[in-house]
């Protein structure tokens, strides 16, 4: 059955006329004649009647009228359906995340993610720069951040995690057996500075603190930074999420006054959240509901 050939007949039907008919879809009136008998030769039936007055459904026509129009809206249906399906499996969330948050926390809410939402790809893209997760939201090229609160203000944030800051140590850097150590003791040291604008973090807080220490910026990843303190090159002041998992060689100890940055999830302010960006932030919660992270 060919639904267009209904749809067509409908449209005139209504309108009791083929010239109107003919203007409305853009068919000429023998062109709709020739469409009607098609129509009707498929179907074995006369559905209309012509005289001067117009265009009427004859007897059989009438008859068939309702199935017609539970027909088309059943094919509409479907043709919607189709198309809804079609739109969830090329759907695509983009997220950008720190590295240390692509690594402790990403696959895990991943794995919870694609359990309710397997329709949905979710193109990862890790950043070491501070900042960049913000820029690449405001440019449109991300879809979901995972980052510290920096510039948040243009964003629809939600705040997940303290991540406290910890002096990294040299394995025999004296402690006198203290589990703090007091920022004001980074006063004049040999402070190896950790690249991607982590800088902002640390900063601030010396400034805060009055504390200035001898810095010396490293182009090189987290990691590096921490084999380069365990050489006693220098010491260093890194969050949990970055030093978790990579301790080895080095002494940690909370820094004191208690120092953190806040580690949420944001995305573009105004907009209405889709219902997959939804369903992730759902998964995001229950993760960190579990402490486990």
């Amino acid at each position: 059955m060919d639904g267009k050939k209904l749809e067509i007949l409908m449209t005139a039907v209504d309108l009791g006329s083929l010239s109107k008919a003919a203007e409305v879809v853009g068919y000429t009136q023998s062109g709709l004649t020739h469409l009607f008998d098609s129509l009707e030769r498929d179907i074995g039936l006369t559905l209309i009647q012509r005289d001067h007055s117009g265009i009427s459904l004859t007897a059989a026509g009438k008859e068939l009228m309702p199935y017609i129009r539970e027909f088309l809206r059943a094919n509409a249906n479907l043709e919607n359906r189709i198309s809804a399906i079609t739109e969830k499996k090329n759907e695509t969330i983009r997220v950008a995340a720190y590295a240390s948050i692509a690594m402790h926390w990403m696959p895990e809410i991943l794995y919870r993610f694609r359990r309710v939402r397997p329709d949905i790809n979710v193109d990862l893209r890790m950043v070491d720069n501070a900042i960049e997760p913000f820029e690449l939201l405001e440019e449109g090229k991300t879809d979901v951040i995972f980052a510290a609160k920096e510039r948040a203000a243009g964003c629809d944030w939600t705040p997940l995690y303290n991540d406290i800051m910890y002096a990294v140590l040299p394995p025999d850097y004296p402690v006198s057996g203290s589990n703090e150590f007091p920022i004001k003791n980074f006063e004049g040291k040999e402070f190896i500075m950790p690249y991607g604008k982590f800088d902002i973090d640390v900063n601030r807080e010396f400034y805060n603190n009055g504390v200035k220490p001898n810095i010396r910026p490293a182009h090189v990843d987290d990691e590096t930074v921490i084999r380069m303190v365990s050489k006693g090159l220098g010491i260093t002041m890194m969050s949990e999420m970055m030093i978790r998992g990579r301790t080895n060689g080095v002494k940690t100890v909370k820094v004191t006054p208690e120092v953190g940055r806040e580690l949420g999830m944001g995305m573009n302010s105004g907009n209405r959240m889709p219902d997959g960006t939804a369903q992730l932030k759902e998964c995001v919660l229950a993760f960190l509901n579990t402490k486990t992270y």
